[in-house]
């Protein structure tokens, strides 16, 4: 809430060298101000004396205001965030004392261990064990590509090719899938057949 008329400097000037995501509400007894005021972005314009409907009127519109520029602001992020999940195409993890990048088109498979993992990739010898949760392990990977079966299982949706007496098969490995992630598993299964 600026006054327009102030010593030395008066409320129009000052609203101009805010910076641009300030809004201002002017107050003023003099009405020839209110064209001048709109063309610096003020958000409202209250003649003295200042009624407090009026006042009421101006903060709810204020914080109207402040709301959808968070929300914007919150959205922007939120999609931001999403964007640089979906844009991931590898990850880091430790194993034996190094930090190893893995391709995650090549993953098939992350066994869980108590409190290692086991990353099981295609035309791999063996696979990349590394000491991290199946939570921890859960959260860097993109969840519209991977997804939990089991507690111990995490599988990479585009590579499953089989699936046998709910269990899905890599090779001679037999995942099962476990209850509490059936229903999610049989949701993913309905949205592709």
């Amino acid at each position: 809430f600026l006054d327009i008329q102030m010593p030395e400097l008066n409320g129009l000037d000052y609203s101009r060298m805010l910076p641009p995501q300030t809004r201002v509400v002017f107050t003023t007894a003099f009405n020839q101000y209110a064209l001048d005021g709109y063309k610096v972005n003020a958000l409202d314009y209250l003649l003295k004396p200042i009624s407090y409907p009026d006042f009421l009127q101006t903060a709810n519109k204020a914080q109207e205001w402040f709301n959808l520029i968070w929300q914007s602001k919150q959205t922007n992020h939120e999609e931001r965030a999403k964007k640089e999940d979906d844009n991931i195409q590898s990850i880091f993890v430790k194993s034996e004392y190094k930090l190893i990048q893995i391709e995650l088109k090549n993953i098939l498979y992350i066994e869980g261990l108590k409190d290692y993992v086991k990353i099981y990739e295609e035309n791999a010898a063996k696979p990349i064990m590394s000491l991290m949760s199946m939570k921890a392990m859960e959260e860097m990977l993109p969840h519209d590509r991977f997804m939990r079966v089991h507690r111990s299982y995490i599988v990479q949706k585009e590579k499953i090719r089989i699936i046998e007496h709910n269990r899905i098969v890599f090779g001679n490995t037999y995942i099962p899938i476990g209850d509490s992630y059936k229903q999610a598993f049989q949701d993913f299964l309905d949205k592709r057949s």
